[in-house]
């Protein structure tokens, strides 16, 4: 007889998730694994039934030798820290991190903790597979799919099995986890690709694969997905002033489209109006690039991706560009001296 798989811990970091959360959850009780499994939720302060429904969770799963529920206080609200919290009250040797708004494939926990004994690895993650409940956030899927919305990042995009710079979530081995001392809670955005980079620095390896996919719930509004990416833009910035060389020209292309679009704009009306050819042409870009990106999709969703990919791009580069030096001053003398763990 075969022995059981590894135990696993599945992490969860949630705020106002009320709209997602019982069914995020429900894709994790329902996988299809041998092994037993906890999931613990990291409860920020929401202002909805979030803490309601993870308690509900909690009382339903409570008999369940399998499978259980648990929730622990992250009273910041903010991700890295709650998901130390929840790393901190887990105990299994597998480390699952899952969102509150994230649907896992049904053989999503299976496949990684096969991928991590293939491998070697000690992060193994997949694709973030965008998906809408509506016209505009079927839009902003495709735009967070397609190449001209995100360049080559496979976790967006898909591509070959192979090692990667970071993944989505992640499926962790808890050693990795301790050696680094988990997320560093300075990051309040981009504390994935950072915990990432120094698992590799430290010689650890981490791994895409396209087998392992995750359903993503895309911002519901413009003004939600503008600050979604702007914080985005803002905190990659805070990455590479923290760890040099942890930048590539795909992370530049953002910025420099935001100035050399503000600049042909205040040339075209301080001096010429041939100047426009410049943001005229990027709309146009977009536009055509946003016709194979829409294919299938109803009409109202696919006049929207333009919206979508100028929203994405520009908010992206003005927070990489507004980026105030004080953040990175801030992380780099709370980690000082040199490179110690998160919890040292």
């Amino acid at each position: 007889m075969s022995a059981l798989p590894p135990a696993v811990s599945v992490i969860m970091p949630v705020l106002n998730e009320e709209r997602h959360l019982r069914n995020s959850v429900q894709h994790i009780l329902e996988q299809e694994y041998d092994g037993e499994m906890e999931v613990v939720i990291a409860l920020g302060p929401s202002t909805d039934r979030t803490d309601e429904i993870a308690a509900e969770l909690v009382r339903e799963t409570a008999h369940d030798e399998r499978a259980r529920v648990h929730t622990v206080p992250n009273p910041t609200g903010r991700t890295p820290a709650a998901l130390n919290a929840a790393i901190k009250a887990s105990k299994h040797p597998v480390v699952v991190r899952v969102d509150g708004h994230g649907m896992l494939s049904s053989n999503y926990i299976s496949t990684a903790v096969r991928l991590l004994e293939e491998t070697g690895a000690q992060n193994v993650g997949g694709v973030m597979h965008a998906e809408g409940e509506n016209d505009w956030e079927d839009a902003v899927a495709a735009a967070m799919t397609s190449k001209i919305g995100v360049g080559n990042a496979a976790f967006h995009t898909g591509g070959q099995a192979g090692p990667a710079e970071t993944v989505y979530l992640g499926v962790f081995r808890r050693d990795a986890l301790e050696q680094q001392g988990g997320y560093n809670e300075e990051f309040i955005r981009a504390q994935d690709w950072e915990l990432n980079f120094r698992i590799r620095e430290a010689g650890g390896g981490i791994w895409f694969s396209p087998e392992l996919r995750v359903q993503y719930r895309p911002r519901p509004s413009v003004r939600a997905l503008a600050k979604q990416y702007k914080d985005y833009g803002r905190w990659r910035h805070v990455v590479a002033r923290y760890h040099s060389g942890s930048i590539n020209l795909r992370y530049l292309a953002p910025p420099t489209a935001v100035c050399v679009i503000a600049a042909s704009i205040v040339v075209g009306i301080a001096l010429t109006p041939w100047a426009f050819l410049v943001p005229a042409a990027y709309l146009v870009a977009i536009a055509a690039g946003s016709v194979p990106a829409g294919k299938g999709l109803p009409l109202k969703s696919r006049l929207q991706i333009p919206l979508a990919l100028a929203t994405m791009h520009m908010s992206w580069g003005y927070g990489f560009l507004t980026s105030p030096r004080s953040l990175a001053r801030k992380v780099i003398a709370s980690r000082r001296p040199a490179a110690r763990p998160v919890d040292a």
